[in-house]
């Protein structure tokens, strides 16, 4: 799909950006600093084998990294996707290597491993029971967080599984599939497709609940150097029960939307948007109220020259608005933080490819 050549560009067209305050890397950290930190999931350089993962602690603003090689003296593996903590382990999807990588979450030393076929995201069911999702392949994969064993699979009749979402006992499920433009509506008790909810666009690849326990569903996929040789992005709002459309929004097809997230009220939807003709320019971070009737027009935080925004997270212990910046997906990248009112507040150097956070608290 469109995640590898999408970075292609951004390898290609990114300039090299100025330094910024480099935070010092531990060899090791106590193991008491390792609960209720801002962890930053590196994705490195796809076929390199260089993901990392780094931590930053919000008590003494300091960054640590990289930790599971600190830890375990071993390197993580190709392409750090995504993690996700589950009673006292976290669970990291190591894209390109094939597995899920579990560790103690308060040492962070290896617990074990699951062998998952290009996982990219966990959604937590319940303590016996997971599900991740699979790139390239039409399944999500359900699992046993305390056995660490694959029990079962879901299939799909489209591929490149990849955004969850838990609403009461059943799982939104999204296809990243550019002949697709519904998602799938499983009981998580069962683990059977109980309906298919089409959508506005194509190509499903987020799925979030607001305040008001409504699904916002991400579609879309820029496939190559030209922006039209896919499908345009647009944001659908479902009623999660009934799987009516309540509204639409569409962005142009020069637009590439990437990793929403709400605030921690979740009345207002956060998302970097890209404009990818004739090149990729300027980009920033963009947000709209659940209610508005339009799409942003313009940034909540534009980049400063040379900033290219790619991950994206917000605090729920004090609403900061975590950025990162890959820096062309060629060198260490960086993190930028930023009050609610879009006052910047720090900087820190992480590893190659910074993608994702995830919130420890």
């Amino acid at each position: 799909m469109g995640r590898k050549s999408y970075k292609a560009l951004i390898v290609v067209f990114c300039c090299l950006v100025s330094c910024v305050k480099d935070k010092p890397a531990v060899n090791n950290i106590p193991a008491s600093s390792n609960i209720g930190n801002v962890y930053v999931v590196c994705e490195g350089r796809f076929g390199n084998g260089e993901a990392t993962l780094y931590t930053y602690n919000r008590t003494t603003d300091s960054a640590f990294g990289d930790l599971y090689k600190s830890v375990n003296n071993q390197q993580l593996g190709d392409v750090f996707q995504s993690m996700t903590k589950i009673g006292g382990d976290f669970f990291l999807c190591v894209n390109n290597s094939d597995k899920v990588v579990v560790l103690n979450a308060a040492t962070l030393v290896y617990a074990g491993m699951i062998s998952v076929p290009k996982p990219r995201y966990i959604l937590d069911i319940s303590p016996t029971k997971a599900y991740v999702s699979s790139e390239y392949h039409n399944k999500v994969y359900v699992f046993n967080p305390q056995t660490l064993q694959v029990t079962d699979s879901i299939t799909f009749p489209y591929q490149n599984t990849e955004g969850m979402c838990l609403y009461n006992n059943t799982a939104f499920i999204c296809a990243w599939d550019t002949t697709c433009n519904s998602i799938f509506k499983v009981d998580v008790n069962t683990d059977q497709v109980i309906q298919t909810i089409q959508v506005a666009g194509y190509a499903p690849q987020e799925a979030l609940l607001d305040k008001e326990q409504t699904l916002w569903v991400l579609s879309g996929a820029v496939l190559s150097f030209d922006p039209y040789d896919g499908r345009p992005c647009a944001w659908t709002r479902i009623d999660p029960s009934s799987g009516d459309m309540l509204a639409s929004y569409h962005f142009t097809a020069e637009e590439n939307v990437v990793h929403p997230v709400f605030n921690n009220t979740k009345d207002t939807l956060y998302f970097i948007e890209a404009n990818q003709s004739p090149f990729p320019g300027n980009n920033g971070i963009y947000r709209m109220g659940i209610h508005d009737g339009a799409l942003p027009s313009q940034p909540f935080v534009a980049p400063l020259t040379n900033q290219y925004f790619w991950a994206l997270g917000i605090d729920p212990v004090n609403a900061h608005i975590y950025v990162g910046d890959p820096k062309g997906f060629v060198q260490r990248g960086s993190v930028y933080v930023f009050k609610q009112d879009g006052t910047a507040i720090d900087t820190f150097n992480v590893g190659i490819g910074p993608g994702h956070f995830y919130f420890d608290q």
